[in-house]
């Protein structure tokens, strides 16, 4: 299955010029791979699956979004296939280890992300507010809405299994409005997105 068929089979529409920026962002993504660590997935196969597609499985979330940080985003995942999905969406990656927010700039400059900015730091002192924050697989819950709640009153929390132990130690003032099974066209895993909102 190649990228095309993957978007086609969950449904998706993207402006033209975005799977090229993906493809090219993944080609980047395993080149300095071999140099850097950025990832554990070491091919361009697995990447396809377990970064782009995943990624984009959370799309259908965002329809009202228009300002969204990423926290602890790596590679700048989900932030960066989504800033090329949704030109529209002003993209804030936040990302401690400097290789990797040094990775992150290079791709914005490479692929032309006038949409992101790439800020390297910790999150908790980051300032600003934002529609949405989204994290994918950042420690537990309460700690995404304890180092990222100043930052917006809606967080996206992507998951593998559902996280239900996580759910009980919420805190207090905050609430699991929506959780979904999102099915990742070529990956055999769970996958769940999780909208948590100030209540």
């Amino acid at each position: 299955m190649n990228l095309h068929e993957g978007i086609l089979a969950m449904g998706l529409v993207l402006p033209e010029e975005a799977e090229e920026k993906l493809l090219a962002y993944l080609a980047l993504l395993t080149k300095w791979n071999r140099t850097y660590n950025l990832t554990a997935i070491r091919n361009e196969a697995d990447g396809l699956t377990h970064h782009l597609l995943d990624s984009l499985a959370v799309m259908p979330f965002l329809e009202g979004t228009r300002s969204l940080a990423d926290v602890g985003s790596g590679a700048g995942l989900p932030g960066l296939p989504i800033a090329m999905a949704r030109p529209d969406v002003w993209v804030t990656s936040i990302e401690s280890n400097q290789k990797k927010a040094a990775f992150q700039r290079q791709v914005k400059i490479e692929l032309g992300l006038s949409n992101v900015s790439v800020h390297c730091g910790r999150v908790e002192s980051m300032k600003g507010s934002f529609d949405g924050v989204i994290s994918r697989a950042f420690a537990s819950l309460a700690d995404f809405v304890h180092d990222a709640g100043h930052l917006s009153d809606c967080l996206f929390a992507m998951k593998g299994t559902w996280p239900a132990e996580e759910l009980e130690k919420l805190p207090v003032g905050w609430r699991c409005s929506e959780g979904s099974a999102l099915t990742i066209p070529g990956l055999d895993a769970q996958r769940h997105l999780l909208i948590l909102k100030k209540s």
